[in-house]
């Protein structure tokens, strides 16, 4: 019998086949990019005038997907696999960026990414996810395109050293294309600039959310400050000595007489709903805050993002840097352990002395913001979950949960009794809780229909109001729990100071898609980059209040109405209680007098007027001197060669 010949797994020479292997990575490149665009640009219009004006980030972002599609199908021999693989990829992650901005207004940035392992965890309090319309058609050519390729897979086999070779090369272009050294040469070649800071929104809307990711990726790192040197942070500390000691003087600051308690709550997505025009309530829906504002320091609160970053912020507020400190590519709750203890934090500015104990409560898990990483080093000494307060024998009758989460008035409760206890044990409590009832999602079954003070409007369709009043509910819920603990804290002898703030607004989104603002004319689109410097300051802000079971733990200013930030309210705390602070904190208190916030889409002065940047403001030559003395401690600590940083973490003139 004759031997049946073998089918060649390949057609035609190897340097042919090497020549289609290049063509078809780069086509499929070419594909999957035009595939992901419209996700990212979903008017037509608006994808039509980029592409026109952009033509090099389209050959940028083809560049990208052509080498990694080209990377696997040398790897695995299999161009088709690699193209598959790559398309998936892709429109997994231009979902992702469309979820996320669909959740709080901000697209993907290369930050986001410290959260990946906790995809899961992040979609469940965010709700539910529903992919653009017309997403499911965008597959088609890149299915279409894998299907070409395997239909010509027989011309595409690389064999031997060839395909070795072949996945060597196109693996350097890749790590090139990312690598530090090469990326100004690439941004060169395609007109993209990876030396200038840039608010993620902007970012993407002007790159697209491919090449913005690698523009995070490369970035250059902060430069550091002209003639630094030993030396010249030794004049920055004798500098910020001079000054910090003059201000003592000037203040006659020797300690506050007693030491409070320190209740501080970030009340999730809070602020004064009274504030928006047009609802029109049956009764006051924060009755309790509003009468509290006659005996407390309150204003406006500036964040930095609307609708998520509670984690963010948390450190922002704790530990005085925010992500403008670093590059896109950092994470600042992600970072690495020893980065947390380089200054000594908000908390630890009151337990170093021995006489205070700091504990965290959270009312959902602990899975999120990689918070049992850097809580216990940010000087607490304890953190208690959901589960944890559930278990501590707190008296409570009914349901513990409200809406989806914990209730707000439980969480308060359990904190309670934690003070008491170590407050018997002989110490003070410093205690930061962290709410979650008025959490997204804001579904109208969240609360099983219920508004407590009801909500009529002339602008909102009754569906639209029916979300509304679900964060009327979650509002009124907050407050009633904060009336709750303040009621507690008046029958208590033991001095006490309640630090409650809301992180962000709501996004909240109507049936349309716009949100509740854009209905409102607060900003014109959902689209950041079109809002002004002073619409996203207000979009941006919340409010606050600091309230005393015993006015004079308020120095005389219970009543006042002073505005304050995410960075700005710790500095302000310190000052009240007298505590003794480090040089690294003076320095803060200093810079929030002349800067409530430095954010990426505004800079609010020390007036609370709102600019575009910090290069915008009309800031004084001495101002401007205190916000470079905190630049250059900040990259000294974090990028340089830390010559102070263990002297700031010291009291003035030590």
């Amino acid at each position: 019998m004759k031997r049946l010949k073998r089918k060649k797994p390949y057609l035609g020479p190897q340097w042919l086949r090497g020549i289609l292997f290049v063509l078809l990575s780069a086509a499929m490149g070419y594909v999957i990019t035009r595939a992901v665009l419209p996700v990212n640009f979903p008017d037509a219009a608006e994808l039509v005038k980029w592409m026109d004006k952009y033509p090099n980030y389209i050959a940028l972002t083809t560049l990208i997907y052509g080498l990694l599609t080209a990377v696997l199908g040398a790897v695995t021999g299999q161009l088709w696999l690699g193209g598959a693989v790559t398309g998936a990829a892709a429109m997994a992650l231009s979902l992702v960026n469309y979820f996320k901005t669909a959740i709080n207004g901000t697209p993907l940035s290369l930050a986001d990414f410290g959260l990946a392992t906790q995809l899961g965890e992040v979609a469940g309090v965010a709700g539910d996810l529903t992919p653009p319309e017309g997403f499911w058609k965008l597959l088609v050519p890149v299915l279409a395109c894998v299907a070409v390729l395997v239909l010509v897979r027989r011309l595409t086999v690389l064999r031997g050293k060839c395909r070795f070779l072949s996945a060597s090369v196109f693996l350097a272009a890749l790590i090139g294309l990312f690598s530090p050294l090469c990326a100004p040469t690439v941004g060169e070649v395609f007109s993209v600039d990876v030396y200038s800071r840039m608010p993620a929104a902007h970012n993407n809307s002007f790159h697209g959310l491919t090449v913005a990711l690698w523009r995070d990726c490369v970035v250059q790192p902060m430069p550091a400050p002209e003639g630094y040197s030993k030396e010249s942070m030794e004049q920055v500390l004798a500098r910020i000595d001079e000054l910090l000691l003059e201000d003592d003087a000037a203040r006659k600051n020797d300690g506050a007489a007693v030491q409070p308690n320190v209740i501080m709550i970030l009340s999730e997505a809070f602020f004064d709903v009274t504030r928006l025009p047009d609802l029109a309530y049956g009764a006051d829906p924060l009755a309790n805050f509003h009468a509290l504002q006659a005996e407390a320091i309150s204003g406006s609160f500036y964040s930095h993002y609307l609708g998520y970053g509670t984690g963010y912020l948390e450190i922002a507020m704790q530990y005085g840097v925010s992500n403008m400190d670093f590059g896109a590519s950092t994470n600042i709750c992600f970072m690495e352990d020893g980065k947390y203890e380089l200054f000594s934090a908000l908390p630890e500015q009151y337990t170093k002395s021995g006489a205070y104990r700091a504990e965290m409560f959270h009312a959902y898990n602990d899975s999120l913001y990689n918070r049992t990483v850097t809580y216990p080093l940010l000087g607490y000494s304890a953190s208690s979950y959901s589960a944890d307060m559930q278990n501590m024998g707190v008296e409570w009758s009914g349901s513990v949960y409200g809406g989806y989460y914990l209730k707000d008035a439980f969480m308060y409760k359990a904190m309670l009794q934690r003070m008491e206890e170590i407050n018997a044990e002989g110490q003070r409590a410093f205690l930061y809780g962290i709410t979650m009832e008025n959490h997204q999602p804001f579904d109208v079954e969240k609360f099983g229909g219920a508004c407590q003070v009801g909500a009529e409007s002339e602008v909102l369709d009754p569906a639209d109001l029916e979300i509304a009043k679900v964060m009327v509910e979650g509002m009124t819920r907050a407050d009633q729990a904060l009336g709750a603990l303040v009621a507690a804290l008046r029958q208590s002898d033991e001095p006490t100071v309640v630090v409650f703030f809301g992180d962000h607004r709501p996004n909240l989104f109507l049936t349309d898609g716009d949100t509740i603002y854009t209905k409102y004319g607060i900003c014109p689109s959902n689209d950041m980059t079109a809002w002004t410097p002073e619409q996203v300051a207000e979009l941006y802000s919340t409010d606050y209040l600091i309230w005393a079971n015993d006015a004079a733990l308020l120095s005389g200013k219970a009543g006042t109405k002073t505005d304050s930030s995410i960075t700005a309210v710790g500095p302000q705390l310190l000052e009240l209680t007298g505590t003794p602070v480090s040089r690294y904190w003076g320095l803060l208190r200093k810079v929030s007098e002349v800067c409530l916030t430095n954010g990426e889409l505004y800079f609010a002065d020390g007036e609370s007027a709102i600019f575009a940047s910090e290069a915008d403001a009309p800031l004084t030559e001495a101002q401007r001197e205190l916000l470079g003395l905190r630049a250059a401690v900040v990259y000294d600590a974090f990028f340089g060669q830390k010559f102070i940083t263990a002297a700031m973490n010291e009291p003035p003139g030590m």
